[in-house]
């Protein structure tokens, strides 16, 4: 499923719209180091990182990191990048990022899997260390998004399956002879939409973290179809 989602939001350029933002962070903080949290199999962070080269004019390194690691994919990205994608091979807690660990860290695509009192307890670690973060997914949290997913991507899943890579036996297994996979990722994809925080949920939850010099700003960026993305991002001020 982690697969398919990366595969899918590398090939759509789900992030574009969150490009400039992220410039605006490490800009802001002059880094040029990416901590991303939460990775899952690092849906369309390759695709970033090199969007984000180009801008800046300089490598931007991005450090993979997951409560439950996997290293299998993030291998695979580190080696395909040119090790401009590292990864932390044990397991990061979003809420408690160890002070070694720098960068202006990022989540994409998994905000929404925590409850509020968590969600808050991520933002505040990142406001209490000073380091910026930035948190965005990839759609607008509406109906006809929900009924593309249910019409649209089970096709989508049955043809781009065996394009996906590292290639993988039991990936054909279970999408077409015992199609977990497929279902999976409709449910997966339905729960996220109608989980994700809206822009003023994630103001809201901005507005209770009380650390002074500390800014945030949320909304919606991109304007195609496709192309959405709700964010929040934080930095510290000078």
């Amino acid at each position: 499923m982690l697969d398919f989602l990366r595969f899918m939001i590398s090939k759509l350029g789900a992030y574009e719209a969150a490009l400039p933002l992220l410039q605006e962070l490490l800009e802001r903080t002059q880094q040029h180091h990416i901590l991303d949290l939460c990775s899952g199999a690092g849906g369309g962070i390759a695709v970033v990182q090199r969007e984000l080269s180009q801008r800046m004019g300089a490598t931007i390194r991005v450090t993979l990191s997951d409560l439950y690691p996997n290293i299998n994919s993030y291998s695979y990205l580190q080696q395909t990048s040119g090790g401009a994608l590292g990864y932390i091979p044990e397991p990061v807690d979003a809420t408690a990022v160890p002070a070694h660990i720098t960068g202006v860290r990022t989540i994409f695509s998994s905000f929404h899997h925590f409850p509020p009192a968590v969600a808050r307890a991520i933002l505040q670690r990142a406001a209490h260390d000073k380091a910026a973060i930035g948190i965005f997914e990839g759609a607008r949290k509406s109906w006809l998004e929900l009924l593309l997913l249910w019409t649209v991507f089970p096709v989508i899943i049955l043809v781009v399956t065996p394009f996906i890579r590292p290639f993988s036996l039991s990936r054909l297994f279970f999408t077409y002879l015992v199609p977990l996979i497929p279902l999976g990722i409709i449910w997966d994809g339905t729960v996220s939409l109608l989980r994700i925080y809206t822009p003023q949920m994630l103001q809201k939850m901005a507005q209770d973290i009380d650390i002074p010099n500390y800014s945030w700003r949320t909304g919606m960026a991109g304007t195609r179809p496709g192309k959405h993305v709700i964010y929040l991002i934080g930095y510290p001020e000078e």
